[in-house]
């Protein structure tokens, strides 16, 4: 087949968020497959080039590179609010390369480019699926501006696809509460990238560099830091839970400004301060570094359509702690970890257990073997290609 990937954040602007990453790693796995697979994105500017390593060319449509047999092209930008950016380009890439396609994937939602490109898919008559990535339901910020959207330019967009692609029975019922058919929505998990192995990384590289001991606890969090996240219940839960003993490492990016230093504020209030280290943002090796010298990773998030980096954590054979409001949550209760209601004497239970109950942790660390195999990029993008197989031939793609 030839699919066409439409993401508006993609490699090497990895700081965006988890997209990048999924969208990467299932083009390549695709491709791996024998399909032609081309993504198309937006040039959010060069300071991220400098470490890509396959060739740069520049086309009439913009920035191309070819890596690991998936073309990515990257329309030029003319104005940008966050992520959010205004392409020109789209339409003569529409006009000139769509028909080369047979069938077009979205991913995520809130952007220009997919209500632009599906409106000539539908004239055209090639069919297009949409996976929102837990954006379906407006939260966060700019909430007024995502409901206007979903009442203007999103409405037809969203109607008129074919399937839309759920990561999560979460998820799932998230899109079918909010009104999307039943019959539309398919579910496919998010996967888990063969780059995040820490083999090449032994443990204690993460913790020589911060002047953390090898018998001291490592707790992580790691992902944006904004309020929805939990981060402060877990600092909170970490100073009942490890009153003496234990580092809690904060690792990403700052998503709402001033937030860190409000959780800064949290660990020194609450008598731990000397012993939470925000580490930034962390990516490629350091991040693999960190995860392999996690004994603990803990999201006590209030909603995640899945949770990539707990996925990620649990490849590394970490036990994890995660919420019922994470999608990922039915494949981890019970067998790579625990999963506890988002508050503060939960959270300190379940660090207590994971952290003296050897047993407990022996058994969920063995577990994350068999989670890691059932969410191999490899399996899921097969389960993939039924879903597409069915949207070409005009099926409802269950087959």
């Amino acid at each position: 087949m030839r699919i066409l990937n439409v993401a508006q954040t993609y490699f090497p602007y990895i700081a965006e968020g988890g997209r990048p990453t999924k969208v990467r790693a299932l083009s390549r796995t695709l491709a791996e497959h024998g399909h032609s697979v081309t993504v198309l994105s937006a040039n959010l500017g060069l300071s991220e080039w400098s470490n890509v390593a396959c060739s740069v060319q520049k086309t009439a449509m913009g920035l191309q590179c070819t890596e690991n047999g998936v073309v990515a092209i990257y329309l030029p930008t003319l104005a940008r609010y966050r992520v959010l950016t205004i392409n020109p380009r789209v339409i003569r890439f529409c006009r000139v390369h769509l028909r080369q396609f047979d069938l077009v994937h979205f991913y995520g939602l809130y952007d220009l480019l997919g209500p632009v490109i599906s409106q000539f898919s539908r004239r055209r008559g090639i069919p297009y699926v949409i996976e929102p990535m837990g954006m379906y339901r407006p939260i966060d910020r700019s909430i007024e501006m995502k409901k206007m959207w979903h009442r203007t330019i999103g409405a037809e967009f969203c109607r008129g696809a074919a399937r839309v692609i759920a990561t999560s029975e979460l998820e799932q019922k998230e899109l079918v509460e909010s009104g999307v058919p039943c019959e539309k929505i398919a579910i496919r998990h998010n996967g888990i990238d063969s780059e995040v192995s820490t083999t090449a990384y032994p443990r204690g590289r993460f913790r020589s560099q911060w002047g953390i001991s090898e018998d001291e606890p490592l707790i992580l969090f790691l992902s944006r830091l904004i309020p929805r996240k939990g981060a402060d219940l877990l600092i909170q839960a970490f100073a009942h839970a490890s009153p003496i003993s234990g580092r809690l490492v904060i690792a990403g990016p700052e998503g709402e400004p001033g937030y860190r230093a409000q959780l800064e504020t949290c660990a020194r209030n609450s008598g731990v301060g000397a012993r939470v280290l925000f580490a930034g943002p962390v990516y490629d090796e350091e991040k693999s570094s960190l995860l392999a010298d996690a004994d603990v990773f803990v999201l006590p998030s209030r909603y995640e359509n899945f949770a990539n980096v707990a996925a990620e954590a649990i490849a590394c054979g970490v036990p994890v702690i995660i919420t019922p409001f994470c999608g990922i949550c039915s494949l981890v209760d019970g067998r790579a970890g625990l999963v506890v209601l988002p508050e503060k004497e939960a959270l300190t239970l379940a660090l207590k257990r994971l952290l003296h109950d050897r047993s407990l942790y022996a058994r969920l660390r063995e577990g994350c073997r068999e989670v890691t195999s059932e969410l191999s990029w490899d399996r899921l993008t097969q389960q993939m290609e039924g879903y597409y197989k069915g949207v070409v031939a005009g099926s409802d793609g269950s087959n």
